[in-house]
């Protein structure tokens, strides 16, 4: 076997163990983000490197199920979640 074939061989290894390690989530922060819009509430988790991203992405998935429009989605992104609970490292 030549010795690019071994060394592209190990990249490829190298590359794939990153690609998991970073898709399995070690030291994320998890959040859980409850929203009433319009009378409506939804509640959605979401995970993130940062507490603030996952806070966020919560909060975003929860608007994506109460609105119908980009105005309410606006309005609904501006809304203070009244209960909202986010675990870490």
């Amino acid at each position: 076997m030549s010795r690019a074939a071994v060394i592209g061989g190990l990249f490829g290894v190298a590359l794939l163990g990153a690609i998991v390690y970073l898709s399995l989530g070690f030291d994320q922060y998890t959040c859980e983000v409850c929203v009433t819009f319009k009378g409506r509430t939804q509640c959605r988790a979401a995970s993130g490197a940062s507490q603030e991203v996952a806070h966020q992405a919560a909060h975003d998935n929860a608007c994506a199920f109460l609105v119908a429009s980009k105005t309410d989605g606006f309005l609904c992104n501006q809304t203070q979640p009244p209960q909202v609970k986010c675990q870490g490292p």
